[in-house]
């Protein structure tokens, strides 16, 4: 059976197009979706340098400063790693790195694609959406073939099974005494859920690129383009062991073994019993609009608004403009409850809400936090976030793609152990009997 990796790489577009005139080698990918014959790509192996040099950026990383050593002796209380790092550290032999990228359907944009004209010397392609549970999602192809009612209730990339993970990690050439290191075409965006996902499997040494593939190449880093049978065919192979699993079918070899890590993985039910219990406090990183209702959702058939109780801090706000992660005192200004808040220009956010409130809600007055469209918030999401990071924490998105980012940046703050929903809104959304709220302020 043809690989989700491959389906998605024809989606729209049966060639590639590459960027720059020193890419001279174009992948051939010769099939027919719905034929099953079997995919074949012409081994092409480029390496090529970015045409503007600039010189090397500190990231903001701590582990930035740290050059010429081991992943085996790299602190896991940092979660990320500086471009600098993982250059000067690039050839370690216990080492793997993760191109992890994946991007919203409305983006248009298409991950695979995108590393086979340029990634990480070295990187592998870890398939987002291809390693994930099957029971709860459907490949892209199959949705024209689905009810209305179970188009509403599939879950994307939900958390695959232990057996399953184990399974598609060891395709790709995974072993448990490997240090890895994620990173995404945005910044800071899906490479942040992978390095989620190794965590709940109990691997730890795992780190994301601070600043991702776009701050790779702005520090004039070597990239490559590849349409080599080994990486695709190791990405390909991950997600058809994924699909054996779930088949019920035995999968050899198995090189990575995992140890769940329960608290680390929400589902509905848990969300439900903290609404009556409240004994977590519950992060919703969407944006402040979808978070009070007054925005669509993006997907069909999901309400609008967010589980009771919840708090919203969007998940641009752990990132600064160069979508890097916020030092630790910065990112502490953003979960510390505090009885007042000034913004960088010396403006009390409290005082000035009470005055104008009334005007914020003709959503025509925003305040920008980063670059990202969903780090748009209004005054009120500083002032309401008020969280302690003396008590445990869950988190949650749209698909459990972002909300990682709130734990990656509660990680930096020390907080190893924030839990995230994994279903998210999608799942309480669409569900009929989950209760909603929504900004009462129109």
């Amino acid at each position: 059976m043809a690989s989700t990796i491959f389906r998605s790489a024809l989606l729209g577009s049966h060639r590639l197009v590459h960027s720059s005139p020193a890419l001279s080698h174009r992948t051939k990918l010769v099939s027919c979706l719905f034929s099953r014959k079997e995919f074949h790509a012409r081994a092409a192996h480029t390496s090529y340098r970015t045409f503007c040099r600039v010189p090397p950026v500190m990231a903001s990383s701590v582990v930035g400063t740290k050059v010429n050593f081991s992943t085996q002796t790299l602190s896991t209380n940092e979660p990320v790693v500086s471009v600098d790092w993982l250059h000067a550290n690039l050839r370690e032999p216990d080492m793997k790195v993760l191109d992890a990228s994946w991007y919203m359907p409305a983006e248009q944009r298409n991950p695979i694609q995108e590393y086979q004209v340029a990634h990480i010397p070295g990187a592998l392609f870890f398939d987002v959406d291809g390693i994930s549970d099957r029971t709860t999602s459907f490949p892209a192809f199959c949705l024209r073939h689905l009810s209305k009612e179970d188009y509403l209730y599939q879950l994307p990339h939900m958390l695959p099974s232990e057996e399953a993970f184990a399974a598609a990690v060891s395709a790709l050439g995974i072993e448990n005494k490997d240090g890895l290191v994620v990173y995404d075409g945005k910044g800071i965006f899906s490479a942040a859920r992978v390095w989620w996902m190794f965590r709940v499997f109990g691997h730890d040494r795992v780190w994301v690129l601070d600043g991702g593939l776009p701050r790779w190449r702005a520090s004039g880093y070597d990239v490559e383009s590849s349409a080599s049978g080994d990486a695709i065919l190791k990405a390909s192979a991950a997600s058809e062991a994924i699909e054996k699993v779930y088949q019920g079918q035995a999968v050899q070899p198995i090189t990575f073994q995992t140890k769940f890590q329960p608290h680390l993985i929400w589902t509905l039910e848990q969300v439900k019993e903290n609404i009556e219990n409240k004994t977590y406090q519950h992060i919703d990183a969407r944006s402040k609009d979808r978070f009070d209702g007054t925005a669509p959702e993006p997907r069909k058939g999901i309400r609008s608004g967010h589980v009771p109780g919840s708090k919203c801090i969007p998940f641009g706000q752990m990132l600064d403009s160069s979508q890097t992660l916020l030092p630790a005192e910065e990112l502490k200004k953003q979960f510390d409850q505090q009885d007042s808040l000034t913004d960088t220009m010396g403006v009390n956010l409290v005082k000035m809400s009470i005055v104008i409130r009334p005007l914020l809600y003709d959503r025509s007055y925003h305040f920008v936090t980063g670059n990202h469209d969903d780090a748009f918030c209004d005054l009120t999401s500083y002032v309401a976030a008020g969280i302690s990071l003396e008590s445990p924490v869950v988190t949650s998105c749209g698909t459990g793609v972002t909300a990682a980012i709130l734990a990656l940046g509660l990680h930096r703050l020390g907080k190893t152990d924030v839990a995230v929903y994994d279903g998210s809104w999608t799942e309480w959304g669409g569900h009929p009997d989950t209760p909603v709220d929504a900004s009462d302020a129109q």
